[in-house]
């Protein structure tokens, strides 16, 4: 639990704010990766001092129930997966394709311009004709980025979080709480829009971002969905993409792939798993990745007559579902009130505090300047320029 760099040896220790700096953004290229893990996980404070320059102990951080408690919550009533791997130990986009489509492109770094095209799994879902949302934000899906049979059209397919705009149908929230959900929902995070009057930016937990902005993501989306008439019917899965470089001391095992250079799982990263069908304070040390994702859906909605599952790989064919965790012989109900309240307030006086310090800034005649953009968001504003520019109308998600 600890690395040693230059002599010295920094230990995981609490971090004193969840406000998150570009420069505290380690490296997570496949080659970055790999210096991380080398010596039994002993470099990432050695990479993260060679990229970056700042303070190298940042990376052997950790947040408390205090820090983050909305997951702290989901954590307790629900289910963490402890050994939940990214699929690929690299960046966030082949760590992204493996989640909608079960493979990279080849890489396990980022194009600088993200657009792809590989077949995802609402291919399948189509197939058998299911119903599914991908749900965006401020920005254009991610499954347009990736899966060019959906790159400009489909628009039925594709919403908004919690907001309606001119052309665009009712969002994840409006469905949740009518109970008008599709078998699938996706859910992107708000990866780069900054609001200058209120608490904007990213909600993804990464680097340049707030935390608290990510558990007022997580609690919108709980309420949404435990409040809502499905909620007997619904498994939630909350994951990163991939670990964004921070230090894990649980060495990646093998992982069954069709290419030989993808044979390896990434480290490890938080995942929580909601339904009223998992008992309370499961903690589960089944190997998942990204991956499981789609085995679960393939499982659930399109299992053909003989009883398997379309063929996506063989990371998808070898993943374990999440249905395991379902071990309840009756559904618990949803949580009450008085139980998620102290969340709700906890966000609302985040969301106020960071509303007032930038209103206060501006009656003082200092403007917000919107954070530097990581290597992420300008490559998802190219990608989004390049798709507007060839057809997708403004306001479309």
């Amino acid at each position: 639990m600890s690395n040693t760099h230059k002599g010295e040896t920094y230990k995981v220790h609490h971090l004193p704010s969840t406000k998150l700096r570009k420069s505290q953004d380690p490296g997570h290229s496949g080659k970055d990766v790999v210096e991380q893990l080398a010596n039994g996980n002993g470099g990432f404070v050695s990479n993260f001092a060679k990229r970056v320059g700042e303070t190298p102990g940042v990376v052997m951080g950790y947040y408390n129930g205090a820090d983050l408690p909305v997951y702290d919550y989901l954590a307790r009533e629900y289910a963490v997966c402890d050994r939940w791997f990214c699929s690929v130990p690299g960046a966030t986009w082949p760590n992204r394709l493996y989640a909608a489509a079960g493979r990279a492109a080849g890489s396990k770094d980022n194009k600088q311009n993200p657009i792809y095209d590989v077949p995802s799994f609402p291919r399948q879902l189509d197939a058998s004709k299911k119903s599914w949302f991908w749900y965006a934000h401020e920005h254009v899906g991610t499954l347009r980025l990736t899966d060019s049979r959906y790159r400009l059209g489909h628009l039925n397919r594709f919403r908004y979080f919690d907001k309606r705009t001119l052309g665009v149908g009712k969002s994840f929230i409006e469905h949740a709480t009518r109970g008008e959900l599709a078998a699938v929902s996706w859910i992107d995070p708000n990866f780069v829009d900054f609001d200058l009057l209120g608490p904007g930016g990213s909600n993804d937990d990464h680097p340049p971002s707030d935390l608290k902005a990510g558990q007022d993501l997580a609690l919108k989306l709980f309420n949404a969905v435990a409040g809502g008439p499905q909620w007997k019917k619904t498994l939630l899965v909350i994951t990163y993409d991939e670990h964004g470089g921070f230090f894990d001391h649980v060495p990646p095992p093998a992982a069954p792939d069709d290419r030989p250079a993808f044979r390896s799982y990434g480290p490890r990263v938080p995942a929580i798993v909601v339904s009223p069908w998992i008992k309370r304070g499961t903690v589960s040390s089944t190997v998942f990745d990204h991956a499981s994702i789609i085995k679960t859906i393939l499982l659930r909605f399109c299992k053909r007559a003989d009883g398997r599952i379309p063929d996506m790989g063989a990371r998808v064919n070898g993943a374990n579902h999440l249905g395991g965790l379902l071990t309840l012989g009756q559904a618990r109900a949803a949580p009450p009130k008085a139980a998620v309240r102290p969340l709700i307030e906890a966000t609302a006086s985040w969301r106020a505090s960071v509303a007032r310090e930038r209103i206060e800034g501006l009656v003082e005649g200092v403007a917000p300047e919107p954070p530097e953009l990581n290597e992420l968001q300008q490559g998802y504003l190219k990608a989004q320029a390049k798709l507007r520019a060839q057809g997708l109308r403004e306001g479309q998600p």
